[in-house]
C-alpha cells in the first residue's frame, strides 16, 4: 500500500520549517524579491491589512508583524501570472471544472471583466460600462427584489461592504447571505444573549495580563498563526493554557518562532499547552459544563472548611442574573452524563477545573470547532456561564475572546451586512439618506440557497469568496448556481464559483489589498476593517495593479448600483472617488465611529468601544445573563456509536490552506504531503476494521434525507483522534455536509457533526 504521502510531523510550528514556506511561497509566486518588500508593510500603520485572518494587533505594534500564512496570502494575491482572456480562451468551462481548486487558481490574478458565452462555453471579454449595464437590466427586472442574492466574503473592506448593503436596500431587500452565517454566527448570537454584544471583550493586551487562558476548538498554527506569539509569550511568563481540541495540533502543543533569534539557533521551542484535553466532537459542552461542576463543588468545599470563597460573588449579585437556576442545572447534571458527552474522565475535567480556580485572570476564546455544531448557542452559553463564576468578563487580563477567521468579517457584519438588521440602524439608514429601508428579514446563506434551489431567488451577485465551494453540499449548490437568471462574480483569481454560471454570468475583476487604488486625482485610497478584538485598522495598498482594467471592489458595487438604482438617492460615482465621503456616512449612521476618518489615521487604528468589556450589559435582564440549558440529548459522536461502522467526522483545513483558498498540497504540522485526500482516524479504529493506512474508501454520507453523498477515493492517515472520531480537509469533503442540518438558533452548517460510513474501494 503506498504510504509516501505521510511523512514526518514538525517538531513544533513556526520555526524554519515556516521560514521555508514563507521562502516556497515567494518563489512561486514569481515575484521573491518585491514579495518580501511587500510583506514588511503587512499590518503596518503606513501600509495594508494583512489579507488573511483576523487575528489583533498591538496598539504598540513591532518590526514584523505578520505570519508564514500571511506570507502565502500575499504570495498568492501578489503573484505575477496572470489568467487573462487568453487563459479562458483556451478552455471551455467544463474543462475548467475539470481542476482542482489548487489548480485553478494557480493560474492567477483575473485581468480583464469577462461575461460567459453558452454558445461556446467561455468566458468572454465584456467593457465594464455593457457589465454593468446588462446586469442593472436584469435585477431591475425582476417582480421582486427579494428575488436577488448578495453575498459577502471577509475579505470585503468596512467602505465596500457598507456601499453594498446601502445598494442592496435602496434596491429593496435584505437578502445577504454572508460568511459569517457559515462560521461565527452562533458566537454573535449567544454572546447577545449572555452578555449584549456579539462581539469579544478583550483587547491583545489582555493576553499579556491572562494567568490562564482556555483554547477551545481551536486551531491557531494553521488559521490565524500570530496568536501563537501571543500564547507563546503567556507561556514563557507562567500562564497556564488548557487546550479542548479532539485532534492533536503541532501549534498548540510547541512553537518555534521565527522572530525569537536565540530559539532559532538554538533549534529549541516553546511548550504551549499546560494541559491538552481531547474531547469527542461535539463534547465541548458537557467538558465546560463538567468544569463548572467541579468549580462549584470547590466552593462548596471551601465554605464547609471556612476557607475564602471560590466563586466571585460580587461580581454575581451585582453584575448577573440567573445564577440559582443555572447551578440547580449544573448540579443536576450527573457526571456520568458529562464523561459519556465530552469523552473525558472527570479527573481529567477537575484538573482543567483547578487551573481555572487558581487563576485571577482567565480569557478564553474558540472558533468553528465549538461554532459548527447543532448546539454551538448553547455551548458558548455555557462558556459565558463558566466565565461568570469567577468573574472574568470585564477586566484586565480576562474575557471571551472568539477568534473570527477572515480578515474582515467582523467588520462586515458592524457597517450592516445582515440579514436580520436591527431596528436601530435601519432608522439610522432611513433617516440619513432619505429613502424607505425594506423592514423584511432576508436570507441567510442556507435559506438562499433554498430559495435557489425552489425557483424563487433567480439571482446571485457574490462580492468576494468561493460560495460554490465555502457552502455544504456541494453538488446541490452547484444546481442551484446554474439554475439562476443571473450569476456576478467580483474577485481576484479564478475559483469554482466562477464555473456554474447562471443563464447569464460575470466575473469582474477587482484589486487585491496589496495594490494601489488611485482616485480621479491620483491619490491613493484608504480602506478599513476590523480585528477580532475590534480595533479598526486603515489599510493602504502599496503594489501596481495587477491589470490596468481592474476597479476596486468599492467601484464595482457603486457601477453596479448606479446601473440599478440610478443616483436619486446616492451619488455612487461621488463616494466611489472619495472613501472618505463612504466613511463619514458610516459615521453619521453606525454607534463608535466618531471622528472615524482622523481616528483611522492614526498609528494602529483605534478601537470600538465594547459595552460587556466596561461591565454594562445590554440585556433583556440588563445584566450578564447565565443560561441553564440541559446538555443535548445527544451528540454526533453518541450516535454514531450506535450504528455499525459509523463515525463522526468534522472538516478543517490544512496548514496550506486559507478557507477555500488552497495554496500546496503539504500539511507540515500533521505530517501529510502532496495529498489533500484523506482521512485521519485514529490507529485502532482502523485495526477494527482491518484496514490500514493508506487504504482507499469512499465516504458515505449517514444523514436520513434520502440524498446519497459520497466523497470518492480517500484515504486513510493514523492520527491521534478519540476513537469513533475522524477529521479530512475542506472543500473536498463538503459534499457530505447536508443542507438540512444546521445549529439551531445560529443557522450556521454543523460542518464539525457529520455522520459517516466508509465504503471499500479496490486498489489499483
Amino acid at each position: 500500500m503506498d504510504t509516501k504521502f505521510i511523512g514526518k510531523k514538525s517538531a513544533a510550528a513556526g520555526g524554519w520549517g515556516a521560514l521555508k514556506s514563507c521562502g516556497k511561497q515567494l518563489l512561486q509566486s514569481g515575484m521573491p524579491i518585491s514579495g518580501a518588500r511587500t510583506m514588511l508593510k503587512a499590518n503596518q500603520p503606513d501600509g495594508f491589512d494583512c489579507p488573511g485572518c483576523a487575528w489583533g494587533d498591538p496598539e504598540h505594534g513591532s518590526s514584523f508583524e505578520f505570519c508564514e500564512n500571511g506570507v502565502k496570502a500575499v504570495a498568492w494575491e501578489a503573484t505575477e501570472k496572470r489568467a487573462t482572456p487568453a487563459f479562458f480562451a483556451e478552455k471551455t468551462v467544463s474543462q475548467l471544472r475539470q481542476l482542482t481548486d489548487y489548480e485553478l487558481e494557480l493560474n492567477g490574478r483575473l485581468t480583464h471583466p469577462m461575461r460567459y458565452d453558452a454558445a461556446s462555453d467561455r468566458y468572454l471579454p465584456v467593457a465594464w460600462e455593457d457589465a454593468f449595464a446588462e446586469i442593472g437590466k436584469i435585477l431591475t427586472g425582476f417582480d421582486n427584489p427579494n428575488r436577488a442574492e448578495f453575498y459577502t466574503s471577509g475579505r470585503a473592506s468596512n467602505e465596500a461592504a457598507f456601499l453594498y448593503q446601502l445598494f442592496v436596500r435602496v434596491y429593496g431587500t435584505n437578502n445577504f447571505p454572508d460568511c459569517s452565517n457559515m462560521c461565527h454566527e452562533a458566537s454573535g448570537i449567544a454572546m447577545r444573549q449572555a452578555v449584549g454584544v456579539g462581539k469579544g471583550t478583550v483587547l491583545l493586551e489582555d493576553f499579556e495580563e491572562a494567568d490562564a487562558i482556555f483554547v477551545i476548538g481551536q486551531n491557531p498554527g494553521t488559521n490565524h498563526p500570530r496568536m501563537l506569539g501571543d500564547l507563546r509569550r503567556a507561556a514563557i511568563r507562567g500562564a497556564r493554557v488548557v487546550v479542548f481540541n479532539p485532534i492533536r495540533e503541532r501549534g498548540l502543543e510547541r512553537f518555534s518562532d521565527p522572530q525569537d533569534k536565540v530559539e532559532m539557533l538554538r533549534g529549541g521551542s516553546t511548550d504551549i499547552a499546560s494541559l491538552y484535553m481531547q474531547p469527542q466532537l461535539g463534547g465541548d459542552m458537557a467538558a465546560v459544563r463538567g468544569m463548572a461542576k467541579a468549580v462549584l463543588a470547590a466552593e462548596d468545599a471551601a465554605v464547609a472548611a471556612g476557607l475564602p470563597s471560590v466563586l466571585d460573588h460580587a461580581f454575581l449579585a451585582e453584575h448577573c442574573a440567573g445564577f440559582a437556576e443555572y447551578r440547580a442545572a449544573v448540579e443536576a447534571t450527573s457526571w456520568a452524563e458529562i464523561e459519556d458527552q465530552s469523552g473525558l474522565s472527570r479527573q481529567e475535567i477537575e484538573r482543567a477545573a483547578d487551573v481555572y480556580i487558581n487563576a485571577e485572570r482567565v480569557i478564553c476564546t474558540w472558533a468553528m470547532g465549538v461554532t459548527q455544531h447543532l448546539h454551538s448557542v448553547a455551548t458558548i452559553r455555557e462558556i459565558a456561564n463558566f466565565m461568570f463564576l469567577r468573574g472574568n468578563i470585564g477586566r484586565p487580563g480576562a474575557g471571551l475572546c472568539p477568534v473570527r477567521g477572515h480578515s474582515n468579517v467582523q467588520g462586515d457584519r458592524t457597517v450592516g451586512i445582515n440579514e436580520k438588521p436591527s431596528d436601530d440602524f435601519l432608522d439610522t439608514l432611513e433617516k440619513h439618506f432619505r429613502f424607505t429601508v425594506p423592514r423584511e428579514h432576508g436570507h441567510n446563506v442556507l435559506a438562499a440557497i433554498g430559495a435557489m434551489l425552489d425557483g424563487s431567488a433567480e439571482a446571485f451577485i457574490g462580492l468576494g469568496g468561493n460560495f460554490a465551494r465555502a457552502t455544504p453540499d456541494s453538488a446541490l449548490v452547484e444546481k442551484a448556481l446554474r439554475r439562476l437568471k443571473l450569476t456576478v462574480h467580483i474577485a481576484t483569481k479564478p475559483n469554482h464559483s466562477h464555473l456554474m454560471p447562471g443563464e447569464t454570468a460575470f466575473i469582474l475583476p477587482c484589486l487585491g489589498r496589496t495594490e494601489m487604488d488611485l482616485n480621479a486625482a491620483g491619490n491613493s485610497q484608504l480602506i478599513s476593517v476590523e480585528d477580532s478584538m475590534s480595533m479598526v485598522h486603515g489599510s493602504a495598498g502599496i503594489n501596481r495593479p495587477a491589470s490596468p482594467h481592474l476597479l476596486s471592489e468599492v467601484a464595482i458595487i457603486a457601477g453596479i448600483a448606479q446601473a440599478t438604482v440610478g443616483s436619486t438617492v446616492v451619488d455612487w460615482a461621488e463616494l466611489a472617488d472619495d472613501h472618505d465621503r463612504i466613511r463619514d456616512h458610516i459615521e453619521a449612521t453606525i454607534p463608535g465611529f466618531e471622528n472615524y476618518n482622523a481616528r483611522l489615521r492614526k498609528p494602529r487604528g483605534f478601537h470600538l468601544r465594547n459595552t460587556a468589556a466596561h461591565r454594562e450589559w445590554d440585556t433583556p435582564a440588563g445584566k450578564a445573563s447565565f443560561s441553564c440549558e440541559a446538555l443535548p440529548d445527544e451528540t454526533v459522536h453518541q450516535r454514531a456509536r450506535k450504528g455499525e461502522g459509523r463515525f463522526a467526522l468534522q472538516t478543517f483545513r490544512s496548514h496550506d490552506q486559507y478557507n477555500t483558498t488552497v495554496y500546496g498540497l503539504d500539511d507540515r504540522y500533521r505530517g501529510v504531503y502532496g495529498e489533500r485526500q484523506v482521512i485521519f482516524i485514529h490507529p485502532a479504529d482502523l485495526e477494527a476494521m482491518n484496514a490500514k493506512a493508506g487504504d482507499r474508501v469512499d465516504v458515505v454520507g449517514e444523514h436520513d434525507d434520502g440524498i446519497e453523498r459520497i466523497a470518492e477515493n480517500f484515504r486513510f492517515v493514523p492520527y491521534d483522534i478519540p476513537r469513533g472520531s475522524i477529521a479530512g480537509y475542506y472543500p473536498e469533503l463538503n459534499v457530505l455536509v447536508p443542507l438540512g442540518s444546521a445549529g439551531r438558533e445560529s443557522d450556521t452548517p454543523t460542518s464539525k457533526s457529520i455522520m459517516v460510513s466508509f465504503r471499500r474501494r479496490k486498489t489499483a
